[in-house]
């Protein structure tokens, strides 16, 4: 059983920053990409940034240069820095990660966390 579970959402002002953190639990193996995406009311979910265990990142053009993403192998855990907050950065933030729960079964699956609010208004 593998869970993720984010935290760090809220409400915060234009111009503002949030970290959103990522912990994987369960029974993990090795876990390769892990990336946050977002969905605003009435929108599609979309792809906000992925980063590889290697370390490669990739990030929408909406938030180059304001988001960094990074994780922490030892603890299973990705973060989120968001800086210079936009109101169209409001939406729910999830978390994703692909897992290999064991060393005999060589596929990795994908994981879902259930959602962080972000609302970026004065």
């Amino acid at each position: 059983q593998v869970q993720l579970v984010e935290s760090g959402g809220g409400l915060v002002q234009p111009g503002g920053s949030l970290r959103l953190s990522c912990a994987a639990s369960g029974t993990i193996f090795s876990i390769n990409v892990m990336g946050w995406y977002r969905q605003a009311p009435g929108k599609q979910r979309e792809l906000v940034a992925e980063i590889t265990s290697g370390g490669s990142t990739n990030y929408a053009d909406s938030v180059k240069g304001r988001f960094t993403i990074s994780r922490d192998n030892a603890k299973n855990t990705g973060y989120l820095q968001m800086n210079s907050l936009k109101p169209e950065d409001t939406a729910v933030y999830y978390c994703n990660a692909g897992i290999r729960t064991s060393r005999y079964y060589s596929r990795y699956l994908d994981y879902w966390g259930q959602g962080t609010q972000v609302t970026v208004s004065s």
